[in-house]
């Protein structure tokens, strides 16, 4: 859901940021966008005790990361203000920091009352584990190709927007499909979708209320970011593979990168996964997942599957960015999953550099906030060996 969160969401956010709740006390589920800043570092670490959610399975063995034996910092100017990690992470309420290249830890941080045993939840960092799970869907011949049309999967789409769209369009955020992702107008599709009731028996609501929809373009033709559509990624997946998709997820990636603890993986109102949003895992666990896409991943998916996702499909509208497989593509060759209030997986192949950062931003989707984000990042690509 990294989205055009504005000024509804960031003005509760300050207004209720005086009724903080108490250390450890678990916010409501009711306005999970709109926890107030103690809420956040509170409940972004324990999505399993307010949500209902399913358990990503570990393998037995979890694989080392290596740490680096050299101090590891940058300097760099951002807003006219000079920083280093120290700075960075006060500023903008960064919960843990990694930075791993050459698969050896330069750095590893944690504040907010974070240990490095906690979960975090990743927002929107998920839809670039979704389109993944998708890649090795394809791989193990659940899904025929990208080219595939969406309804043959989610024959409950056919006769209406989705017609004519493919898997590829899907994962792309070109479906063509009318959607509105405006936060602040309360009947907008994104305030809406998650939480029809179940009309049909055996049918998500999610894919009931998608399935209405009318087209605004024709498929593959324009950009529109649309939550909605990666839980139907989601949707297809499970479907396609017949098993949940913390399930495949477990099978096909996290017992192969050695992940350290279980994930957890929130669920909407049918019991299934939200492909677009939400899996909790341990800081490091972000990184190794991230070692296994830069790494090609590591046999689980079709040959060139990370290089095509991480090629700008198509331009997104702001300067210097596309969008690949679910992934953000910067034009330097850097590419990143991303969460609003401040999460990313940030990938640089050049450099074999992996960087995880986790926040509890005091908006969503503030665009100096994900300026200053691009300017760490970018600091810590130029000064790595």
């Amino acid at each position: 859901m990294r989205s055009t969160l504005a000024g509804a969401l960031a003005a509760s956010l300050v207004a209720t940021a005086s009724l903080a709740a108490p250390a450890e006390t678990l916010p409501p589920a009711s306005h999970f966008l709109f926890w107030t800043p103690a809420e956040q570092l509170v409940g972004y670490r324990n999505i399993e005790k307010i949500f209902p959610t399913r358990v990503v399975k570990r393998g037995p063995i979890t694989t080392p990361l290596p740490r680096a034996t050299a101090p590891f910092d940058v300097s760099y100017v951002d807003g006219g203000e000079q920083l280093n990690v120290d700075r960075f992470m006060e500023k903008h309420r960064v919960s843990g920091l990694i930075i791993v290249q050459h698969g050896r830890v330069l750095l590893e941080r944690y504040g907010l009352g974070r240990k490095e045993t906690d979960r975090w939840t990743s927002f929107s960092v998920a839809k670039s584990v979704t389109s993944t799970l998708i890649g090795a869907a394809i791989k193990d011949g659940y899904i025929s190709g990208l080219d595939a049309p969406v309804t043959r999967y989610l024959p409950e789409l056919a006769g209406g927007g989705y017609d004519g769209v493919t898997v590829g369009d899907l994962i792309t955020m070109r479906s063509g499909v009318k959607w509105n992702e405006d936060y602040v107008d309360p009947k907008s599709d994104v305030n809406q979708f998650a939480f029809q009731p179940r009309t049909e028996p055996g049918v998500d609501p999610i894919e009931t209320y998608m399935a209405k929809l009318p087209r605004a373009h024709p498929p593959g033709t324009v950009f529109h970011y649309d939550t909605g559509e990666t839980d139907l990624a989601g949707l297809l997946v499970a479907r396609a593979t017949r098993k949940p998709l913390a399930d495949y997820l477990s099978e096909k990636i996290w017992t192969r990168i050695g992940a350290e603890q279980d994930a957890v993986w929130m669920l909407d109102q049918a019991g299934m996964e939200l492909g677009g949003c939400c899996l909790s895992m341990t800081l490091r666990d972000y990184a190794r997942f991230g070692l296994f896409f830069l790494r090609g991943g590591e046999g689980v998916l079709p040959e060139g599957w990370v290089k095509d996702a991480s090629t700008a499909h198509v331009p997104t509208g702001n300067p210097g960015e596309g969008y690949g497989y679910f992934w953000w593509i910067d034009s330097r060759g850097t590419y990143a999953a991303e969460g609003i209030f401040g999460q990313m997986i940030y990938l640089d192949p050049k450099r074999d550099l992996v960087v995880v950062v986790n926040s509890a931003w005091s908006q969503a989707d503030d665009p100096a906030d994900w300026r200053s984000l691009a300017a760490f990042t970018t600091a810590v690509s130029r000064t790595v060996p």
